[in-house]
């Protein structure tokens, strides 16, 4: 008996999430306005935080929903409510995030018209927007149409340097070479087809636990098409048969 996509997702991440559940208390900051917080940092949801007026903090539970606390504010991160540990609600409710995130016009335009990446790690280049790379990873720009030749160039927002490259006929692929350091955040401007725009590469913590907390972390980051290319890595192969 073969299921659904959906709830062929859900068995695909039930292993993955069987770690988590166990650590469920454990929670990650993806942003923060509080110098007492730091993106990438993990902590416990039982231990009290402390925000000032206009402190803001954002951090991921195991089951990879997204909460937003803002000061003044005293407290348990999730109140007094465990997080959910159940993979199918789970993935349910991160799905309706994505829904939720793609019906505004800004992420639109920057998203839901998007082709679809062959890997979850490509950096398309084609589009203005926000991007994913894992710390320590080395980006590959991609194009979604290899059909022509085409030039294109690269500089840092400061336009301190520029970087000139041709995609060669068939080429939608391609290592970027020492460009730049990348920070929790750069952002470079393409030139192409004699228009430039901005595409940020926003630095992904290499130690989150599961793919959910990975595609909710591209989610708030603004990486949808990413976030939407692991979502079909983590279902595809996963035929259940009775």
């Amino acid at each position: 008996m073969r299921i659904s996509t959906f709830s062929k997702t859900a068995l695909a991440l039930v292993l993955g999430l069987s770690s988590v559940a166990a650590s469920a208390s454990t929670l990650i900051v993806i942003d923060s306005r509080t110098p007492s917080l730091k993106a990438g940092q993990k902590i416990d949801s039982t231990k009290p935080i402390t925000l000032k007026e206009g402190e803001r903090v954002t951090v991921i539970g195991p089951d990879g929903k997204s909460i937003t606390l803002r000061g003044k504010f005293t407290g348990l991160p999730l109140g007094a409510a465990p997080a959910a540990s159940d993979p199918g609600r789970a993935l349910a409710a991160l799905i309706n995030t994505r829904n939720a995130r793609t019906s505004s016009v800004g992420v639109v335009r920057g998203a839901t018209d998007a082709a679809a990446l062959p890997n979850p790690w490509l950096i398309d280049i084609s589009r203005p927007g926000e991007r994913c790379l894992k710390a320590g990873g080395k980006p590959i720009w991609w194009r979604p149409d290899g059909a022509h030749s085409q030039k294109f160039s690269v500089t840092p927002v400061d336009r301190s340097w520029i970087a000139d490259f041709e995609w060669n006929v068939g080429e939608t692929m391609m290592a970027v070479p020492e460009l730049s350091s990348f920070d929790a955040q750069t952002i470079f401007v393409m030139r192409l087809n004699d228009q430039e725009f901005p595409v940020s590469i926003n630095i992904v913590p290499n130690d989150l636990e599961n793919d959910l907390i990975l595609a909710s972390w591209m989610l708030e980051k603004g990486c949808i098409q990413q976030a939407d290319a692991l979502l079909k890595v983590v279902s595809q192969g996963q035929v259940v048969s009775k």
